[in-house]
Formats: structure tokens, sequence, C-alpha cells
């Protein structure tokens, strides 16, 4: 029986979503602490980079929510995060080149040390204990805090672009990953198109006959149009594919 509604084991347990929570609670510390009338004097630098990561955020959970509904909305959306925290990328990069500062070496001891930072497994977390999700989130923030915390704004910086380029990563592995359940299961209208025919074959009498054009069981339907419209007859079941028909005695 197909289900017309897809399952999804939920937003938080993504590692994605744990990602973007960590770079807004850091993206708002940044600002409120590194940004001042002086280097951002009408606060439009501040607005971007908060809604940029905000949307981050937002939209990994409204993806995932559509998801039961529908594929292609949670691509889209999912491709949205994806272009914000990308936006955001960039934003921090221009603040260490308005600084006259580069990025960390690939050689870095502290770009090494936070790539090689895992996030623990979340399996364990129920969407409903919002004090559990949290607390799992502030303490894989604690991972980074000895540089989201940093009273460098270089090296938060820095930090930020290695979190960053790990997020737009996996979530382009999550688009790819969302498209080929798509090919596989397709969308919510062919779902239902689909329920809607299996609850219909369920009706079906154990004696009606069966089609002679491919052998399938037919179903009793009433013509829409024609001269024989209003009179019940025969249709594969198998149509569109087959259109076999037999008149009703």
């Amino acid at each position: 029986m197909t289900e017309l509604l897809m399952k999804h084991s939920g937003y938080r347990k993504l590692n994605t979503f744990t990602y973007a929570s960590i770079i807004q609670i850091a993206t708002w510390r940044f600002c409120k602490t590194f940004l001042n009338r002086k280097n951002d004097p009408c606060g439009r630098q501040f607005d971007q980079m908060t809604q940029a990561a905000r949307s981050g955020r937002a939209n990994i959970v409204e993806g995932s929510e559509r998801s039961a509904t529908s594929k292609s909305t949670e691509m889209r959306l999912t491709d949205v995060a994806k272009a914000s925290l990308g936006e955001l990328k960039s934003d921090f990069e221009f603040w260490l080149l308005s600084q006259k500062k580069l990025p960390w070496k690939q050689s870095s001891t502290d770009l090494s040390a936070i790539r090689n930072i895992q996030l623990d497994p979340n399996s364990s977390i129920m969407a409903n204990d919002l004090h559990e999700a949290d607390k799992y989130i502030l303490a894989q923030y604690a991972k980074f805090s000895f540089w989201l915390e940093s009273d460098n704004p270089e090296t938060v910086a820095n930090a930020m672009l290695i979190l960053l380029s790990r997020v737009l990563y996996i979530l382009q592995k999550q688009i790819t990953t969302q498209g080929e359940a798509f090919k596989q299961e397709g969308g919510f209208r062919e779902r239902m198109n689909t329920v809607r025919i299996e609850e219909r074959d369920k009706k079906i009498p154990t004696d009606a006959p069966t089609c002679p054009e491919c052998g399938k069981k037919m179903r009793k339907c009433i013509a829409k149009a024609g001269q024989n419209a209003g009179n019940p007859f025969w249709g594969c079941t198998g149509f569109p594919d087959c259109k076999g028909i037999k008149n009703c005695e």
C-alpha cells in the first residue's frame, strides 16, 4: 500500500541543521561584538549577516517539514538555505579582506584542529523534547567555542569560513540525496494518483472480467462522452497503459 505522506526523521537529526544553528549563534555574537558605528555605520552589514544566518537555518527547517508532501519544495528550500549560507561565507571572507587579513593557510594548526572536530551522534534526540534538543546543539557549539568565542575577530571569521564550507558541502550532498529520492519515489501528486487508484482497485469485484488486451482485472466505469455517455462499461485497470474495454451485459 502506497503511503500518501512520506515519512521523514525530522530536521533536528540533520547535521546541516546542527551546523546552521551553531553558525547562527556565532554570527549573532560576531555581529554584536565586532560591528559598531565606525565599521558598520548604517547597520546594514549586521542585518545582512544575521539574516543570512537565519535564512540558512530556517530554510533547512521548512524544507524538512515540507518533505512529507513535496520533494521538489524540499529541494528548493534546501537550495535556498545553501545560497544564504554561501552569502554569509562571502561576508566573512570580505570582513577579513576589509581588515587586510587573509584566511588561514591549509597548514594552519587551528584550521586542522577545527576540521578534525566532528559532531556527536544525535539519533537519540526526540523532536518533541526541546530541552534535550537544544542541550545537544549547545554541546556541539561548545566544541568550537575556543575559536567562535575568541576576542580576536580574525580568529572568529576564519573559524566561520571553515564551518560554512563544511555545511555547504553537506547541503550539496543533501540536495543530491533528495533528488535521488524524488526519482525513486516521485512527488506528492504522483503518490495521490497511486493511492487513489489503489483504493479504487480494492472495490473491484472478484468476478470482474479480465482485459482482452493484457489479461488484467477490469473495473466498471461510466462513459463520460460520446453516444454511450452515461452508460456503464468495463475498463482495464492498466489504463492508461492499456485501453482495453468490454461492454457490460
